[in-house]
């Protein structure tokens, strides 16, 4: 330690990991679990870079603070770790909220006693001033009280640590920083067999702390979602139909909206003019449209500052015809989505095959979902989203009869439930001639909700006109959702009994550039 040449805190970043694992493993020798796996680092990363830091050694990360900003009131001071890191999907992180929580602060034995750990803290406060947030706040373990615990209670222990009567490296570590002890957590962090499971609810007020309104905020937790019902009719080419995409995304942006979803292959008209095709190489025609499509969804969304789920339509990659949609924001980025269910029908008549991609993606209007029709009968799928923080999920669909509506229907209504989140499903409606295979659309577009006191006692938010072409805008509130997480009548979520069933996509068996949970 003696030829140490240089020292800094910075922002963690994703290539950091091997070496803050290593970090990790020698902090906590006797911990079981190897809790922090790269994908929870590249989630925290994506979602508040800022607060995730490193202290550098010539070079080499020797330690790390984690921390999220969360809307405190939500959770009190009774709470659990789990809960306030979402079982480790971090949807409880809340840019619009009022408190830095720190989540871990670790460093290697061999660099302790170098001030690092104060270095890390003294920047966790400063991004706390900078942020203007009211407090950190933390659960501290305890791990020297396993020691004296068949002697002293959490309370007794706290008082002699305070009162240098006994020495807890962390604890003691924590007061000096000045944290103040609001009070005694039990259970906090399953299987802390050395803090016997307690931790001491620590806090750290920022003297500089400026109330605002929370019209001043960039995060929305009331998000407003336009579904566009399209009319199937016939256009004479990509110009047209455009013509009528922008006068919904122009009349949603003008009612101030966040989303606008579209359908599941509204663009099939496109398809008259090879009606003289054969089914499959009729829609691999109209997959020839879909480059240009994504292009002026994306100038769109720039264009009318707000987000587009694009529905779906085909796309050719690697000679296979896939359904695939994207989530276009409206800060020009875009992500594709892809149909993982393709329907018996697909494969007989356009010989359509299965996609890989299962995950949520950022918005600034929060964490988002998108499964094409037939993918939300699936529960799995849902669920797999659910668990990496999602609060609304997105459903473009086409039915051509209303039995095939009511599946996709009542299989999204059990989605808003089961998962706690927003379900928003928009459809195609009207007769389209001269177009083989997509004679007849039936839909009903609707915004569903969890069934809980805070929602509606029918679990619909709001529902279209059956069959007939329409917008339908509704608000959804997110802050709703994280009340029902930890508050609700039922918590279907949290009340999983994950230690006899999980949920979970199978990585091994996907290609090895697909995107992975």
């Amino acid at each position: 330690m003696d030829n140490i040449g240089k020292v800094e805190v910075r922002q963690l970043n994703i290539d950091d990991y091997e070496e803050m694992h290593k970090s990790l493993l020698d902090a906590y020798p006797n911990w079981q679990e190897d809790y922090w796996e790269k994908k929870d680092i590249r989630k925290l990363v994506k979602i508040f870079p800022e607060g995730q830091l490193a202290v550098v050694v010539d070079g080499v990360v020797v330690g790390s603070a984690l921390s999220i900003i969360v809307k405190y009131e939500l959770f009190g001071d009774d709470h659990r770790y789990e809960e306030i890191i979402g079982n480790y999907s971090f949807n409880t992180h809340n840019p619009k909220g009022n408190t830095l929580y720190g989540i871990d602060v670790f460093i290697r034995p061999e660099f302790r006693g170098m001030r690092l750990g104060r270095r890390l803290y003294d920047a966790r406060k400063e991004l706390c001033e900078q942020l203007n947030l009211k407090a950190i706040v933390f659960g501290g373990r305890i791990p020297n009280y396993y020691k004296y615990s068949s002697e002293l209670s959490p309370k007794e222990y706290i008082q002699k640590v305070k009162y240098q009567e006994i020495n807890d490296p962390v604890l003691n570590f924590q007061l000096s920083n000045d944290f103040h002890v609001k009070k005694v957590l039990k259970g906090y962090i399953s299987g802390d067999k050395e803090s016997e499971e307690y931790a001491v609810l620590l806090q750290w007020d920022n003297i500089y702390y400026q109330k605002v309104s929370d019209k001043t905020s960039g995060y929305k937790s009331v998000v407003r979602l336009g579904l566009v019902q399209w009319q199937m009719r016939l256009y004479n080419n990509i110009d047209e139909l455009f013509t009528q995409v922008e006068y919904f995304v122009d009349a949603v942006a003008s009612y101030n909206g966040d989303f606008v979803l579209f359908p599941e292959y509204f663009n099939a008209p496109l398809m008259a003019d090879y009606n003289h095709l054969g089914y499959a190489e009729a829609i691999r025609k109209l997959a020839d449209y879909t480059d240009e499509i994504l292009e002026r969804f994306i100038n769109l969304a720039i264009t009318y500052n707000i987000n587009i789920v694009t529905g779906s339509f085909p796309l050719v990659k690697d000679d296979k015809l896939f359904n695939t949609g994207f989530l276009c924001r409206r800060n020009g980025t875009y992500e594709s989505y892809t149909k993982v269910h393709v329907t018996p029908d697909e494969i007989k008549t356009w010989g359509l095959s299965g996609g890989d991609l299962v995950e949520v993606f950022e918005t600034d209007c929060g964490p988002v979902g998108v499964l094409i029709c037939y993918d939300v009968e699936f529960p799995e799928l849902s669920r797999i989203l659910a668990q990496q923080g999602m609060s609304i999920l997105f459903v473009p669909f086409l039915t051509d009869t209303q039995n095939g509506y009511s599946r996709v229907r009542y299989c999204a209504r059990s989605r808003a439930i089961e998962n706690e989140c927003y379900v928003a499903i928009a459809g195609c409606v009207g007769n389209l001639p001269k177009v083989e295979n997509m004679d007849i659309q039936f839909a009903q577009s609707v915004v569903f909700t969890p069934s809980d006191f805070s929602f509606p006692a029918n679990g619909i938010k709001a529902e279209a006109t059956p069959n007939t072409e329409m917008i339908l805008v509704a608000d959804v509130d997110l802050d709703l959702l994280k009340e029902l997480h930890n508050f609700g009548a039922v918590r279907n979520l949290k009340d999983r009994r994950t230690d006899l069933y999980s949920v979970c996509l199978n990585t091994d068996k996907m290609p090895a550039n697909t995107k992975r949970v």
